[in-house]
């Protein structure tokens, strides 16, 4: 691809050299070149009009010649003699040399003047036949497109189309066509309301729904038939009223549908599938006691440990509340990696209603059989276009089959695109997709401000930028390097600040959140483990010290801040290093944002058929960027060669397999 200081030309070479690369791809034509096509065309067709006339007029003249010198024939027939008969001979061929000469220079004129066209037809009547025409092509253009872009993700939903689904319910081809069954009902003034007045509630607050049978949103906690310490704990949080996607979401959940559930970032996801889950736990341990061994009635599955433990952290603060009120005292676990294994197997032996947990450490607790998902009833996928991507696939198939019932399944993200959904649709029981904005939109709190810095010039600049906020600030680098060098560059000049990324164990990057968010460090600086859905109470100010390969990333880095209504600042450092993909992709969400445009982004040339809605879609339909089509998507490409290599991987790991001598043989 292009850099930022290399021109179009080569830019659009690059989009040509991809789409040549499959023969069942199309190939993008310049509009000169099509231009001049269809006048060419149009002229050859006026030419060879042209041309059928005057053969027909000349096909007429030569008729009427032949019918008069058949009557001088037949008029001189007595009189004449053999002289007159040769004379008449001699007489026809001139006259046939003479139309041979006229019907030459014809031809030589019409090759001499080749753009002469039929004068007859007005130059109004041409230039609307060449509109027309040129409209015609760039619909079939259009729909050419479209086909392309649907064949391709057909083939990406392919490989995505089984995971929900356990072996057992594939094997025995089980299909679920009914919702849930829950005991929580919709309040009756809301069973009364009318599609008109439903409508314009969703309207006012940019909900967007599809599906069936879907209720209607909710304006208050109270009338969702929360129990009262629930209540006071919201309060307590001071949350009063719900947010919209809390509006939509908790009454289609708490009646037992299957949700697609996308908002921008610090909407309040997380207690749209929380609150319900200790409902049903609730009903669960009041109807039947949860007892040593037994449990989990619901399990939330999230991409990382920090958002395993933050959510955890949540259950856990709403279950103290209701057991202060005397309810019944409902047990959590969180189920991560770098915590002992044996302290969570002893957990799960005690009884528990509730798990969130990473994919890694929990198939390897059901692989070992410390546990089992026999009773679980409640599903969710936090973050779930990231837990369905390549690197959690496998491991969400493995705990799929570990199911042997209908669950309720939920599916949240902040970036969710048509790959996702459309997956997800063919796989959930008759599901309601609740969306508060585009899928990957920023959000709106936030004021993005992007500046060209040289490679070399980052770590000085730094610290001028840091001068537009006071702390909290989060920084984010691209790798764990980078980090480390901020990190150091920081504390030689005195600022308070600490560091997270993957290489820490995990106790140490716990230790670093807890001081970032109790406000005794003022600067965080991280790769994305610490953009995934993050709560930093207050963030002022979020710096993106690299520019992510891609913009879902982005937008969770910025989402950070700018939460729960109030305004947050996001900079980022650009330079030469980046992409003309991801730039084109920053520009139309700057654009989208309605965002300052810095000048060395202007000169992007962002016009033209990646820009335009084709088949409902815009932008691409596989990541979700706005400057560019799935069939220049880095990522899709990306993603097919790991696949790639995890084929070949997995062939060759199987012809040695019986024949190494350290090769598996079976499970001890």
């Amino acid at each position: 691809m292009g850099k930022l200081n290399e021109g179009k030309d080569e830019g659009g070479g690059d989009n040509d050299g991809a789409d040549s690369s499959s023969s069942s791809e199309f190939v993008y034509e310049p509009r000169s070149v099509r231009k001049k096509r269809f006048v060419d065309n149009l002229v050859n067709s006026f030419l060879s009009e042209k041309k059928k006339r005057q053969e027909e007029v000349e096909h007429e003249e030569e008729g009427e010649e032949d019918a008069e010198g058949s009557e001088k024939n037949h008029s001189s027939e007595n009189s004449s003699g053999a002289e007159n008969g040769d004379h008449q001979d001699e007489q026809d061929r001139r006259k046939k040399d003479g139309k041979e000469k006229k019907k030459k220079s014809s031809k030589d004129t019409n090759n001499q003047n080749p753009v002469q066209v039929n004068m007859q037809k007005s130059l109004l009547e041409t230039f609307y036949k060449m509109k027309l025409q040129a409209q015609n092509n760039e619909v079939d253009e259009t729909e050419e497109i479209r086909k392309n872009e649907e064949k391709i993700l057909a083939q990406v939903s392919k490989a995505l189309n089984a995971p929900l689904q356990s072996v057992k319910e594939r094997a025995k081809g089980i299909v679920y066509n009914e919702n849930f069954k829950t005991i929580w009902t919709l309040p009756s003034k809301y069973k009364v309301l009318s599609d008109k007045y439903v409508s314009k509630v969703r309207n006012v607050f940019y909900i967007d729904v599809s599906g069936s049978d879907i209720p209607p949103p909710i304006k208050n906690f109270r009338d969702m038939k929360f129990p009262k310490p629930i209540l006071k704990a919201l309060k307590k949080k001071k949350i009063d009223k719900p947010t919209q996607i809390q509006m939509q979401g908790l009454p289609s959940i708490l009646l037992g549908r299957d949700i697609i559930g996308i908002a921008f970032t610090g909407s309040g996801k997380t207690l749209v599938f929380v609150l319900p889950l200790v409902m049903i736990c609730l009903e669960g341990e009041l109807r039947c006691p949860i007892e040593e061994g037994e449990g989990p009635l619901g399990l939330i599955i999230c991409p990382s440990r920090e958002l395993a433990t933050q959510t955890h952290n949540v259950i856990k603060y709403l279950c103290e509340f209701l057991h202060k009120d005397n309810y019944p005292m409902l047990r959590s676990l969180c189920m991560i990696g770098g915590v002992s294994t044996f302290d969570q197997g002893r957990e799960i032996q005690k009884g528990l209603h509730m798990i969130v947990a990473t994919p890694g450490r929990l198939n390897d607790m059901l692989n070992k059989k410390r546990m089992t998902l026999e009773q679980c009833r409640y599903l969710c996928f936090d973050e779930a276009d990231r837990l369905i991507d390549l690197g959690f696939e496998e491991e969400v198939r493995n705990t799929l089959d570990h199911f042997s019932r209908q669950r309720q399944t939920l599916l949240f993200s902040a970036t969710m695109p048509k790959k996702i959904q459309e997956f997800a649709k063919s796989t959930l029981v008759n599901p309601i997709i609740i969306n508060v904005g585009r899928a990957g939109a920023a959000n709106l709190d936030v004021i993005q401000e992007v500046e060209y810095v040289k490679e070399e010039l980052k770590l000085s600049y730094l610290l001028e930028v840091l001068q537009k906020t006071g702390p909290p600030v989060l920084i984010f680098c691209e790798n764990k390097k980078d980090v480390d060098d901020v990190h150091e560059y920081l504390l030689l000049k005195g600022v308070n600040a600490i560091a997270i990324h993957g290489n820490l164990g995990q106790t140490e990057r716990q230790e670093a959140i807890n001081l970032f968010r109790e406000g005794k460090k003022d600067i965080l600086v991280g790769t994305d483990v610490a953009s995934k859905g993050l709560d930093f109470p207050s963030i002022e100010h979020v710096i993106n010290y690299d520019m992510p390969k891609d913009i879902e990333n982005y937008v969770h880095r910025i989402g950070r801040t700018g939460r729960c209504g109030k305004t947050g600042i996001a900079t980022t450092f650009i330079n030469k290093n980046q992409e003309e993909a991801i730039l084109l992709d920053l520009k139309a969400l700057l654009i989208e944002a309605k965002q300052k445009i810095p000048p060395f982004l202007e000169m992007l040339d962002s016009k033209g058929i990646n820009l335009k809605e084709i088949g409902g879609v815009k932008g691409c339909s596989y990541c979700g960027g706005l400057g560019h089509r799935i069939t220049q998507c880095s990522k899709l490409e990306s993603q097919r060669n790991k696949q790639i290599s995890f084929t070949n991987k997995d062939i060759l790991s199987s012809s040695n397999k019986h024949n190494n001598m350290h090769a598996y043989t079976g499970d001890w």
